[in-house]
């Protein structure tokens, strides 16, 4: 056991040891009392890595007298599960925890599916992907429970840190480490809600600690040092990263420059600058827009540096670009008006286009009845340049408006000539 890592060795080995997780598990959820009573439902855990699934799991076991298995999807094979099945048949119940469950495979699932609908065998699975996007829908409709876990809080890795420091059985309280209350919280922060991180740090720290009569001398330096990235969460192609990013658009959408700044530097930390582009691109064009329309390539321009600098500068034309996204008006008329067109052509609101519109570059077009268009530079008008009446739209849609001006920055002045147009087509 002192061989094995500190997060291990500090599990919790029944329900009763759990920190944190209090609407899930606590003793005030209808999971904590059914599982007092002996009774298990099939389940999903769903959350960052670090956060206590696993450590759930195995604390569930510890509080039933359950027979209890644990095999990894992502090197579980056909005779794996078959063994359990097997084991289930000879015990009558049993509970396997599935860790990364999302990468089960349709061959395990049908070996697997029938003894977890009987009840034979108890699925608690694992995931740090969101189970609705991606854990089959076979599972989950077999699993009663479907738990998304949040991120412990520092006062959580506090009293998880304490703990360890204190336990001399599993812990590391059999060692003589002088270590402040500051310290603990600082460790704690770099957990980031990560308990598996804060203790891998606690235990790092200790190790790499100066030694003076047998005492570990834990330094504020030493803290900070290996703290230094331990903070991050999330990878660059996880669930936590599209959360990453969806903050910092949202963040942007709502003119907050810190939290923006903060979520970028975070996105950039997980290293998928390709991914962080595209979307202060989007950005750009969907939440700014016609408030702003020089906005879309100043971003532009900013993405193409990012992309010929690479990190680390090209954080710094990105910081810029979000900043300025920021602090611009915004205006998200231009999305909406193509998904409301978009939506009258999947609901099947379509009809035909106008002859005088249609193509006439071939002989015969005339013979079709393809004329009457009226080209509008022969007809000038007012400040609008060419400008004549007629009819764009396909009859069963003449009357539809999808564009709704934001009277927002420069969109204002496109709003006074969208009404000023729509009064000349009622003066006909």
């Amino acid at each position: 056991m002192p061989n094995e890592p500190l997060a291990y060795r500090m599990r919790p080995q029944n329900i009763e040891e759990i920190v944190g997780h209090e609407d899930v598990i606590g003793p005030n959820t209808h999971l904590y009392k059914m599982i007092q009573k002996g009774h298990v439902p099939s389940m999903l855990l769903y959350g960052n890595p670090g956060i206590g699934k696993t450590s759930i799991a195995y604390a569930i076991a510890g509080s039933v007298s359950i027979p209890f298995f644990a095999l990894n999807a992502t090197r579980a094979g056909k005779k794996d599960v078959e063994g359990i099945v097997a084991e289930a048949h000879f015990s009558g119940q049993v509970i396997l925890f599935l860790d990364e469950i999302h990468r089960f495979n349709k061959l395990q699932q049908d070996t697997l599916l029938p003894h977890v609908e009987n009840g034979s065998i108890i699925l608690i699975g694992a995931t740090t992907e969101n189970p609705f996007h991606d854990v089959n829908p076979a599972i989950r409709s077999r699993c009663g429970e479907i738990k998304q876990l949040k991120r412990l809080t520092t006062k959580n890795l506090e009293q998880l840190i304490r703990q360890a420091l204190q336990d001399e059985k599993r812990g590391l309280g059999r060692y003589n480490i002088q270590i402040t209350e500051e310290q603990i919280h600082q460790i704690a922060q770099a957990g980031n809600g990560d308990a598996r991180k804060a203790l891998n740090l606690l235990e790092s720290v200790y190790y790499a600690a100066d030694e003076e009569d047998d005492v570990a001398i834990v330094t504020d330096k030493l803290v900070a040092q290996l703290a230094e990235k331990i903070g991050l969460y999330g990878d660059a192609k996880g669930d936590q990263f599209y959360n990453l990013l969806s903050a910092l658009q949202k963040s942007i959408r709502g003119s907050d420059v810190n939290a923006a700044l903060y979520y970028l530097a975070h996105c950039l930390e997980n290293g998928d600058l390709v991914a962080v582009n595209r979307r202060l691109l989007v950005i750009s064009y969907e939440d700014v827009g016609l408030a702003d329309p020089q906005v879309g390539p100043h971003v532009l321009a900013a993405v193409q540096s990012a992309e010929r600098l690479g990190m680390p500068e090209a954080r710094i034309p990105l910081a810029q670009a979000v900043i300025e996204m920021c602090l611009a008006e915004k205006s998200n008329s231009a999305i909406s008006a193509i998904d409301a067109a978009i939506h009258d052509i999947h609901a099947g609101k379509t009809g035909d286009i106008p002859m005088h519109l249609r193509d006439t570059h071939y002989s015969g077009a005339a013979e079709l009845g393809n004329v009457g268009y009226q080209y509008p530079h022969n007809t000038p008008i007012g400040t609008f340049g060419g400008w004549v009446n007629q009819q764009y739209l396909p009859d069963e849609l003449v009357t539809r408006e999808y564009y709704t001006p934001v009277i927002a920055g420069k969109e204002q002045r496109m709003a006074t000539i969208y009404d000023k147009l729509k009064s000349f087509k009622k003066k006909k």
